[in-house]
C-alpha cells in the first residue's frame, strides 16, 4: 500500500530542483537534540511512538494513525519564534547549529483535522496546522549524512540565489524511505521555505 504524501503543485522544474507549493497541512512534531544523525534517530522514535498508539482520541481510547511520509527535520534557528523572517544566503551550509537543537516532523494523514486528530499523551509532542507554503527542493539519493546535506543545501541555496528568491526559513531535510532501503533506492530532499517575488 503506498505511503501518503503532502499535497503539492510544482510550479518550476530544472534538474534536481523544483519550486513547489504545499497544500496547507497537519503535522506532529518535537524537539531533540545532538548531532543530525543521533536527533533524526530520537525525533523518529517519539513520533513514531505516537502514531502507533501512545495519543487519546476523541472516545477516550488510543489509536494507530497511519505513517505518511517524508519524515522532515530543520535545524533551530536562532530566531525561531515561529514566524517567517527573510534569512541571508550564507556558504559554506551547515545544518547542525549551535545549541544541537531540531525540529522533528510527521505530516499527518490528511483524513485529519486538528478537532479530529488524536492528541499525543507525551506532552513534548505539538500538534500544528502550518499553511499553504511555496519550498524550493533539491533531490538527491544515497544516505543523507551531514556532508551530503551540507553540499546539496549549498546547492539548494545557490540555485534559489539565481532565482531571485526570498529564503524564509532554515533548510529542512526530508527522507521518504525506511531505515532499511538501499542507500542507492532512497529518495532524501532538501526543502527551503521562499517568499514569492
Amino acid at each position: 500500500m503506498a505511503v501518503e504524501e503532502p499535497d503539492y503543485t510544482i510550479l518550476l522544474k530544472a534538474d534536481n530542483f523544483e519550486l513547489r507549493r504545499y497544500d496547507k497541512q497537519l503535522v506532529a512534531q518535537t524537539w531533540v537534540t545532538g548531532d543530525q544523525n543521533d536527533a533524526s534517530r530520537e525525533g523518529f522514535k517519539v513520533l513514531a511512538d505516537y502514531i502507533f498508539g501512545s495519543n487519546t482520541a476523541s472516545d477516550g481510547k488510543s489509536s494507530k494513525i497511519s505513517m505518511t511520509a517524508p519524515v522532515t527535520m530543520e535545524p533551530k534557528s536562532n530566531q525561531d519564534n515561529g514566524e517567517s523572517q527573510k534569512i541571508a544566503m550564507t556558504a559554506p551550509v551547515s545544518m547542525q547549529r549551535d545549541d544541537g537543537k531540531w525540529r522533528v516532523q510527521f505530516t499527518m494523514p490528511s483524513q485529519y483535522t486538528i478537532q479530529t486528530l488524536p492528541k499525543p499523551n507525551n506532552p513534548n509532542i505539538e500538534i500544528k496546522e502550518v499553511p499553504v507554503q511555496n519550498y524550493g527542493v533539491i533531490k538527491f539519493s544515497g544516505l543523507a549524512g551531514t556532508d551530503k546535506v551540507a553540499k546539496k543545501t549549498e546547492e539548494l541555496q545557490s540555485w534559489m540565489q539565481s532565482q531571485n528568491l526570498n529564503i524564509m526559513s532554515t533548510p529542512q531535510i526530508a527522507r521518504y524511505n525506511p531505515p532499511w532501503t538501499l542507500p542507492f533506492m532512497r529518495r532524501n530532499e532538501v526543502m527551503i521555505a521562499y517568499q514569492p517575488n
